[in-house]
């Protein structure tokens, strides 16, 4: 069934305001948020310490109340109750926004499940600010935020990752980021493009450009502090890559391939197989169902 929500209409419920907060310079703080921040009944903070020290600064008396990963599921039927009653509430994180790395995103399905309306506030982003300064192709991104710990896991999402042609960006810690970039060095190739984002819009912000190889090797030499975004050019061969899995099939072995491994009928399959090949859906046909011209 089809929902449809009218942000600012009047209603009976509260209502949830997603509000980013700086990822490092207090001056990102924009005044809609600021003023959100003043006006609703109450934050829900990733970090309580962490969000006063923005409140005090922005003079900003609302009660706090803690919502992280490890009191999600016991703090959000707490915050749905309370704006089902009619309290509005602000959710931030540490740093830029919510739901983003974050255990926002549980509180907003939860929200919008209960008929409550979600309201979102444009403002900071690492990952946005650090690849429109990358000099790598903005769009098409994927984000994926930050990469399994365990190095097999590791490896086997770079090799799904280096089947995709679009700019990769990440979240990585100074502690890994090293482990990281060579492992992606081993998948990716050495030559492949990479930017590190540094501390982006703090006073030790730093993009560090070049190869993959480099960027270990200035890794190498460094002092690594601070935390990281990382952007990866795409793999602009990935297509060439795909289409040399079935390149050298027959048209009937294409077909049935498709058929098997997305589950589809004959009919569908070959209009497919016609659409990857670029030829008529007619020549497949007869190919698979063996006809003579």
């Amino acid at each position: 069934m089809i929902e449809t929500q009218k942000s600012f209409e009047q209603q009976d419920k509260g209502t949830l305001y997603l509000v980013p907060t700086p990822i490092g310079n207090l001056e990102d703080m924009t005044f809609r948020a600021v003023n959100i921040l003043n006006e609703v009944d109450l934050i829900a903070s990733e970090d309580t310490r962490n969000t006063q020290k923005l409140l005090n600064h922005f003079e900003v008396e609302t009660t706090q109340t803690s919502f992280h990963e490890h009191n999600s599921k016991e703090r959000t039927p707490q915050l749905i109750e309370k704006l089902l009653d009619g309290q509005s509430i602000a959710q931030v994180s540490d740093a830029g926004m919510p739901s983003i790395s974050d255990p926002g995103v549980d509180l907003v399905k939860a929200a919008v499940d209960a008929g409550i309306s979600v309201v979102p506030l444009p403002g900071p982003n690492a990952a946005l600010t650090a690849l429109i300064a990358s000099g790598l192709s903005p769009q098409p991104f994927y984000f994926l935020g930050f990469l399994p710990r365990k190095k097999k896991d590791l490896t086997a999402e770079l090799e799904e990752l280096n089947k995709r042609k679009e700019t990769l960006v990440f979240y990585e810690s100074p502690h890994r980021i090293k482990q990281v970039v060579d492992a992606m060095a081993g998948v990716f190739g050495v030559e492949r493009k990479l930017v590190l984002a540094r501390e982006v819009t703090k006073r030790f912000e730093e993009f560090i450009r070049g190869t993959m190889d480099e960027v270990y090797e200035w890794l190498s030499e460094e002092n690594i502090r601070g935390e990281f975004v990382i952007i990866v050019e795409g793999n602009e061969h990935a297509e060439t890559e795909e289409v040399k899995v079935w390149e050298n099939w027959t048209l009937k072995e294409h077909v049935a391939f498709v058929m098997e491994n997305e589950s589809l009928p004959s009919k569908k399959a070959i209009k497919e197989v016609a659409l990857l090949r670029d030829m008529p859906k007619r020549e497949v046909y007869a190919a698979y169902h063996e006809l003579e011209n």
